[in-house]
């Protein structure tokens, strides 16, 4: 679901991110704009919507990123870090008032408005926008043939229960929750372009998901491939995930637990390097976000109401029914493990 404000809010928040970035990143690494038109014409009338941006020079990080050595991918996260830093220390216009989606008024200011990915919001605070795509997600599962809304054994229920009586316990411990920060929303390296020779970030792309919201939340949907993406307690996790996560929350061991080369093994060095790195760039980050885990728990039970694998229609045409049911009902299990590790 794409909300009106889906051109508005992308040419916004590249404007917000070329200004933080800018003085601090020579050459440039947001594109320019060089024009744009929202998807609503002058006279109220619906249209299709486009921009055109600079096409920004470099390679997809993720191209290369597994090929680098350790002491390569310490220069990498240490820019990574950098860019970081600079959107969560940039300060917002005072136009913008509240959490989510941006757009851009009659008079050029820069405002909150829908959250572009879901078309809900803007919310007074971080738990608003929680509970908001919670419902939201819960009116979206109605509709769908395999899920039927989660009402099956006693599901809905424990679900509801949850956003009323629970939610608001998760974000009792986030001391920061009125703070607000530019989010990417997929600040990952297939959207990071470098150049190999140099070994220099030359691009931060693709703000279809950005917005403004607590700073915390950029770990939960980012970073993914590059170790970072802190995730909630799913009930599925191996202990080495979750030997990670405490060591995000807490601090890692010294020595660093032994990696072996393996499919449920991680390397410890190169998380390691990617804690330094934000450290080092005094960077908000998991272990001084307290309460991010108990958000991150939030988050582990908005994700699992709308499983891909049984929503997405694409992935629906090409699956047996019998798979579909069979992931329909893992995922179910999923959320009760979620909502009893929540007291629910």
């Amino acid at each position: 679901m794409k909300a009106a404000n889906r051109v508005e809010n992308e040419v916004a928040i590249i404007s917000l991110a070329a200004a933080a970035l800018g003085p601090i990143f020579k050459p440039h690494v947001v594109p320019r704009l060089y024009g744009w038109a929202g998807t609503t014409s002058k006279l109220g009338e619906r249209q299709q919507g486009w921009i055109l941006q600079e096409l920004m020079p470099g390679v997809p990080l993720d191209e290369k990123l597994d090929e680098m050595g350790l002491e390569e991918k310490k220069k990498i996260f240490a820019q990574i870090a950098k860019l970081l830093k600079g959107l969560q220390d940039f300060k917002l216009p005072a136009s913008i008032t509240q959490f989510g989606g941006l757009t851009i008024d009659e008079n050029g200011n820069i405002v909150s408005a829908p959250m572009s990915n879901t078309s809900t919001g803007p919310w007074s605070s971080y738990e608003a926008s929680f509970e908001a795509r919670l419902k939201q997600a819960l009116e979206e599962a109605d509709e769908n043939t395999y899920i039927q809304g989660w009402h099956a054994n006693g599901v809905r229920a424990r679900l509801e229960a949850f956003i009323e009586q629970g939610l608001a316990e998760c974000f009792k411990p986030l001391q920061t929750h009125q703070e607000r920060a530019i989010i990417h929303g997929d600040f990952t390296p297939s959207n990071l372009l470098f150049d190999p020779v140099s070994g220099c970030i030359t691009g931060l792309i693709d703000y279809d998901f950005s917005c403004i919201l607590h700073p915390s939340y950029e770990f939960l949907r980012s970073f993914s491939g590059l170790g970072g993406q802190f995730r909630g307690w799913s009930g599925i996790e191996g202990r080495e995930q979750m030997a990670l996560k405490h060591a995000k929350l807490h601090g890692f061991l010294d020595p660093l637990p032994e990696h072996k080369e393996g499919d449920n093994e991680l390397p410890w060095k190169v998380a390691k390097a990617w804690e330094d790195a934000l450290e080092n760039a005094g960077c908000k980050r998991p272990m001084n976000i307290p309460g991010i885990d108990k958000v991150a728990d939030a988050d582990a039970l908005l994700n699992s109401i709308l499983p891909w694998r049984v929503t997405n229609s694409d992935i629906l045409k090409r699956q047996a029914v019998e798979v579909i049911r069979n992931c329909r009902n893992d995922n179910e299990t999923v959320l009760i493990q979620i909502l009893e590790h929540n007291g629910f």
